[in-house]
């Protein structure tokens, strides 16, 4: 992930379980601390840590986190190199259970290309004796054969239904959105199969909306491998419809993913292919600020900073959303620009400066934008946190887990796991240890992904 060789270890037995302790990490550490002039209690005022935990990771007696690693790489100006002699933080170490079968009637929906679809319902009796199934109802639905006005007066519907279904993206869990999704993406795809030559391409572009919309989905539900289906089969729909641009914006996605596994490489690499690939600003802006966050990352301050002054120019030079097709990106967040910008801050050891670029932001996102506020309200009490202010930090944090819990994401469980890591360093503090049972019905109110396609 990161380019380096292993570093040392050690094994602290203590705790239930052996520990694995990069020695190198508390050795450079000191030496570093030292060359700057810092004590021990002075390098734990700047990051908000306590001396005796810092005097542990130094004689490598505890593992440093991720976050811990950054802000010394901030505070002692490595550069990244601290960081670099840990592992790729686990962002994405919550463990979903598997959900219990549905003791109902099974049923059986086979969408296919060219429009038709087949509704079957079993017996459940026969399915638990271990007989062969006995079918309750088949129902076939055959493809409609759609005159050139009829698909044109079917269309303001359905780009209608992909802005409905994007707001209940915001209000609800992927389980439930994904669904309709794919079912949208299955008409459009048979429409497209009926109509007439100059209506195809514009029947076919809007299904690639649905199939990007249920790849995100899937991301959100924990499915990486999905989310990379979805999103492959978003982009053969739009290549036939006459679009490539969904393309290099596939390359944003796959740049996101790597990102969530804290994979630095593999997201700049990416990023940087979605901006040579992109012919819109807004596509190659999107590309500037994921490949910043990649820089972030490693503790590249310099590079990241140059892209996303590359993103905000960008971005502020595109076109307004609108028009046939329905923009691709978020459409939630007030400013991208700013959150991205407070993400890659926070990343690089300097959460003060995240705190100052998130600012009031959270208010200006609207009550039932609930996916963008948790998203926006994790990063920002993440950076609260870890600047020591603990009672903010537990406000929003609660504010978040109570969304999460309706939500279900994945991706920002990933960020609310942090967070309860950098408020366990108060476990004392009566707010903290009110706020932290909040975020565990937040962290374990999960749900099973949608298994990848085959």
């Amino acid at each position: 992930m990161r380019g380096t060789l292993p570093s040392p270890v050690a094994s602290d037995e203590g705790g239930g379980g052996v520990q694995r302790i990069p020695v190198r990490f508390g050795a450079e550490l000191r030496r570093r601390r030292i060359e700057a002039g810092l004590s021990l209690g002075e390098l734990a005022t700047l990051i908000c840590f306590s001396k005796g935990h810092l005097s542990k990771i130094e004689r490598s007696v505890k593992a440093p986190s991720h976050d811990l690693a950054q802000l010394c790489d901030s505070a002692l100006n490595a550069g990244g190199q601290l960081s670099s002699l840990i592992s790729a933080p686990e962002r994405s170490t919550v463990v979903m259970p598997v959900a219990e079968a549905d003791v109902g009637t099974p049923w059986t929906l086979r969408m296919q290309a060219g429009g038709r679809s087949d509704f079957v319902a079993f017996d459940q009796a026969s399915l638990g004796a271990g007989a062969l199934p006995s079918t309750l109802v088949s129902w076939s639905l055959a493809p409609p054969l759609l005159e050139s006005g009829e698909t044109n007066s079917a269309l303001p519907y359905f780009r209608t239904i992909f802005d409905e279904f994007r707001r209940m993206g915001q209000l609800f869990g992927p389980s439930v959105v994904a669904q309709l999704c794919i079912a949208a993406t299955s008409a459009l795809r048979g429409m497209a199969h009926q109509a007439q030559p100059g209506h195809r391409e514009v029947v076919l572009r809007l299904a690639s909306r649905f199939a990007e919309y249920t790849g995100w989905m899937a991301q959100e539900a924990g499915s990486d491998a999905a989310s990379l289906w979805w999103t492959e089969q978003a982009v053969q729909l739009a290549a036939d419809g006459g679009d490539d641009e969904l393309a290099a914006y596939a390359l944003v996605r796959r740049a996101e993913l790597a990102l969530y596994t804290g994979d630095s490489v593999a997201t700049i690499q990416l990023a940087r292919r979605a901006g040579q690939q992109a012919r819109s600003a807004r596509i190659r802006g999107l590309a500037a600020q994921r490949e910043a966050q990649g820089h972030a990352l490693v503790g590249d301050r310099d590079a990241c900073r140059r892209a996303l002054d590359r993103g905000a120019e960008l971005t502020s030079g595109a076109a307004p959303p609108g028009g046939v097709d329905p923009v691709l990106g978020s459409i939630h967040l007030p400013d991208l620009t700013a959150f991205v910008a407070g993400w890659c801050m926070h990343d690089l050891g300097s959460p003060a400066e995240a705190v100052t670029l998130l600012g009031d932001g959270l208010d200006a996102i609207p009550p039932e934008s609930r996916r963008a506020r948790a998203r926006y309200g994790a990063r920002l009490a993440l950076a609260l946190a870890n600047v020591g202010e603990i009672e903010q930090a537990c406000a929003i944090a609660e504010l978040v887990a109570g969304h999460v819990a309706l939500i279900d994401s994945a991706t920002i469980r990933a960020d609310l796991l942090r967070l309860s890591r950098a408020l366990n360093r108060w476990p004392k503090n009566p707010t903290v240890r009110r706020t932290l049972p909040h975020i565990a019905l937040g962290l374990h109110a999960n749900r099973t992904g949608p298994e990848t396609p085959a």
